[in-house]
């Protein structure tokens, strides 16, 4: 028998992951088409304005460094980053030509990005990825350049508003045809990810637009804003080895979960089994209920190590080949409440597991154990997984019985929906199982 895996995925996980591994062969090939369209964006925006197109060598130099700079403090996220790019993009946008605003982008970009190849913390490969990244530029620079390329000053409030309106939108469109090339995440995924990374744009525009009136007095003032861009990187620095440090701790909770599974497989076959399909069927109705990541990972782990406490229950009661006495039923119901206990010495959210291990035999109408909740008072989680449970118990023979077809076990599921089972859990259930009660035929789409 192959050895349990966790399937759960954190946030932490994902940032550094994406960061170190190598850009995938769907990666490069989605880059060379965003960036074949960047460049011919930035061809257009040259023709769009034919009075602008040269710039000061010195002033390029300066703005690709504030955007490097920028771009150093880099914040991850678990489907991209944030940086205060911001505070860099706008005074670029007044100082450059708008055709010249993304290639300063890409440049800044894939600078930022050196030391940490040179350090080993990012793929080589990662460099070939960053300056499609500049897309986002595209939008205000346009918007500018039908504007007429006003100084900072003379830009109106209607003018900002615009350009800030385009950096959402192009962004958000490049992300969306990125995201559908490779990992594929949903357009809500994406939408989550992406409000707080444009709530930090809307919030640091008008400090950048400060920062571009300086220009006015002198274009080096924006030099002053150096040491702002030092403070950040050293938070995003914090950020980052925070994220590692969590990483560590998660791969610390999953070793310990899988050192109890794997104790309980040792000790009941029929046990490691069913666990595992548990945990595959308790994932899938998680998913289907739509429960968010933590809630998620919460069922999995509660799953996977809702039968650690067996662990405590003596061998021939554990493994009798027959139904069990009185007595011999009241030492098995206090594998529960020994499971709680020790995933509550692991700690962490091990104890939000333990919780959900304690009521996993629980009833929606108050006849379980070991505390006899009822309804809404059981944890979600522990009706997910006591519906589980019985479901794949009853489909998996034993020693004493054979197992049930699964139209047979779908019927004892509705029968005790409202009794024992949560009712809308049942349903879930029989939708992921795809079988319909009292028969095999798969339920309708």
């Amino acid at each position: 028998m192959p050895p349990l895996t966790l399937i759960n995925v954190t946030p932490a996980d994902e940032a550094l992951a994406v960061d170190e591994a190598r850009p995938t062969r769907g990666e490069l090939r989605a880059e060379l088409l965003v960036l074949a369209g960047l460049v011919a964006a930035i061809a257009a925006l040259y023709v769009l304005t034919p009075g602008a197109r040269s710039a000061d060598p010195l002033m390029l130099a300066l703005c690709v460094t504030l955007i490097a700079l920028a771009h150093a403090a880099r914040f991850d996220l678990p489907l991209g980053w944030t940086a205060p790019v911001q505070l860099a993009l706008v005074p670029t946008i007044f100082l450059l030509p708008p055709w010249l605003v993304p290639v300063a982008m890409a440049v800044g970009l894939v600078a930022a990005r050196v030391p940490d190849v040179l350090r080993g913390r990012t793929a080589p490969g990662r460099l070939l990825v960053s300056p499609g990244n500049a897309w986002f530029t595209v939008g205000p620079a346009a918007v500018y350049a039908l504007a007429g390329t006003p100084g900072p000053a003379q830009a109106g409030v209607v003018l900002l508003v615009s350009m800030l309106a385009a950096q959402v939108g192009t962004d958000f469109a490049i992300s969306l045809l990125w995201q559908r090339l490779t990992t594929r995440a949903s357009v809500a995924e994406q939408l989550h990810e992406a409000f707080m990374v444009y709530l930090v744009d809307i919030a640091l525009a008008p400090v950048g637009l400060l920062a571009a009136l300086a220009i006015g007095e002198s274009p080096w003032y924006l030099t002053l804003m150096i040491p702002l861009f030092g403070v950040l990187a050293v938070f995003a620095a914090e950020r980052r080895t925070r994220l590692e440090q969590l990483t560590e701790l998660n791969g610390a909770y999953r070793g310990t979960a899988l050192v109890l599974a794997e104790v309980v497989d040792a000790d009941d076959a029929y046990t490691g089994r069913h666990t595992r399909d548990v945990v595959t069927l308790s994932t899938a109705v998680a998913d289907r209920l739509g429960l968010d990541a933590r809630r998620r990972r919460n069922v999995e782990f509660g799953a996977l190590l809702h039968d650690v406490g067996k662990v405590s229950i003596p061998n021939e009661i554990l493994n009798k080949p027959g139904p069990l006495n009185d007595a011999e039923w009241r030492v098995m119901r206090t594998h529960t409440i020994e499971g709680q206990r020790m995933l509550d010495n692991v700690g962490g959210f091990m104890r939000e597991v333990g919780a959900i291990v304690r009521g996993s035999h629980e009833r929606w109408d108050g006849g379980g154990y070991p505390d006899g909740l009822a309804g809404a008072a059981i944890p979600l989680e522990a009706r997910i997984v006591c519906c589980c449970d019985a479901y794949n118990a009853m489909t998996t023979s034993r020693p004493y019985r054979e197992a049930m077809p699964a139209g047979a076990a779908a019927a004892e599921l509705v029968r005790c929906a409202r009794t024992q089972f949560d009712p809308a859990i049942v349903d879930a259930v029989l939708t992921v199982a795809g079988v319909t009660p009292a028969d095999e035929r798969p339920l309708a789409a």
